[in-house]
């Protein structure tokens, strides 16, 4: 009988690939779920959107723990809790009748979704050390393909048994599938402080982790704000509902798409090079879209695949540039989560003072800025080393 060995650093690594594919499908449960939340909690639309708010205020929250519990406990173990606190909150959702209860066990689902987010993230760096922006490339495309697949599981569940529970609790069992694999698997360790033999050991340099919090802020923000708004710009513009609703597709098509693009791309080139072509073409394509008017089909799948990169690759950068620890991830994902929320929230007034034509300038703003930021990022690693 043949056997086939895997390097443990490589099964590691396969197994994280699981766990965030169980938080893709956790996390994109929420939206195709919604009107069925609102019906069995006789809520309106206008309240169950509360749903979002508590899930971001999770996500803020286990950002913060996660990164402190994974820089004092073996990181599988911390995995293992979050991944349980996750089940219970998937298996809770359909007996939550009350708004007030469901609205407690989504934070709850926030809470341990990011926390697992910025747990694994931590432990594949320390995993892959320097080599790793490929690796977690890899690591967020899993992600996407989770966000993908969930609603087909969700439209399963409605044609098989006629309610939308069986959704979360085929996710419950997958997720509980994966704590034997992560109890039998070793922690991955922190790196040494020490320098590697030829390579000094990264500064500590807080310029550099406020620039990286910043842009992570930043994509963030622009990311969910694009998901979030071009449904309704584009029927603000005068496409039909359908239509509209068919761009935020394209777009994490395409940006999913991307992300396994970027695995081969990161390397052969480099972080400042993929993270330069990826914010050129977002650039463009914003401005194309304000001047030439690009048709808005093409312009998100134009602007998925400009994303698609920019987060995995910069969190691949930030490995190279600091020394990575728990508490270090656990600030990049509440960065984030304050981009998630403060970003989305300027554009519907902008839209309602300015109009339409201020959405793709709004766009072009933002990837500026990550601009500036890579390259006050670039200026301050040149002064760091002279």
């Amino acid at each position: 009988m043949l056997a086939f060995h895997i390097r443990p650093p490589l099964r590691v690594t396969l197994t994280y690939f699981l766990v965030f594919l169980a938080i893709g499908m956790s996390g994109g449960l929420l939206g195709p779920a919604l009107p069925h939340l609102a019906e069995m909690t006789d809520s309106t639309m206008g309240q169950i959107a509360i749903l979002f708010t508590a899930r971001a205020l999770g996500n803020m929250l286990g950002s913060v723990v996660a990164g402190m519990l994974v820089d004092r406990f073996p990181g599988h173990r911390v995995l293992i809790g979050m991944a349980l606190l996750m089940a219970t909150g998937l298996l809770l959702v359909p007996f939550s009748q009350a708004l007030a209860m469901l609205t407690a066990v989504v934070f709850l689902l926030g809470f341990s979704e990011v926390s697992i987010n910025a747990g694994a993230n931590t432990l594949l760096l320390w995993t892959h050390g320097t080599a790793s922006a490929p690796w977690i490339s890899a690591l967020h495309f899993c992600f996407g393909l989770g966000n993908m697949l969930v609603p087909l599981v969700l439209v399963a569940a409605l044609a098989l048994t006629g309610h939308f529970a069986w959704a979360f609790w085929v996710v419950v069992l997958y997720v509980l599938l994966l704590l034997w694999p992560l109890a039998r698997l070793e922690s991955p360790t922190p790196p040494s402080r020490e320098p590697d033999a030829g390579r000094p050991a990264p500064p500590a340099d807080p310029w550099r982790l406020a620039i990286f919090l910043l842009m992570f802020g930043l994509y963030v923000g622009m990311e969910i704000t694009f998901a979030g708004w071009i449904t309704a710009y584009g029927t603000l513009g005068g496409m039909t509902s359908s239509d509209a609703a068919l761009l935020v597709t394209l777009f994490w098509l395409t940006l999913s798409a991307g992300r396994l693009l970027a695995i081969p791309l990161l390397g052969w080139l480099s972080p400042w090079t993929v993270l330069c072509g990826c914010l050129g073409l977002g650039l463009a394509t914003a401005l194309s879209l304000h001047f030439a008017g690009l048709p808005l089909q093409v312009a998100s799948l134009l602007f998925g695949l400009s994303a698609s990169a920019i987060f995995p690759t910069l969190f691949g950068l930030s490995n190279q540039l600091m020394t990575m620890r728990g508490r270090t991830t656990g600030l990049i994902f509440l960065a984030g989560g304050i981009g998630a929320m403060a970003v989305p929230s300027l554009t519907g007034p902008l839209l309602e003072r300015a109009g339409t034509p201020a959405f793709p300038l709004l766009l072009a703003g933002l990837v500026a800025l990550l601009m500036v930021g890579l390259i006050a990022l670039w200026a301050r690693v040149r002064h760091s080393t002279a």
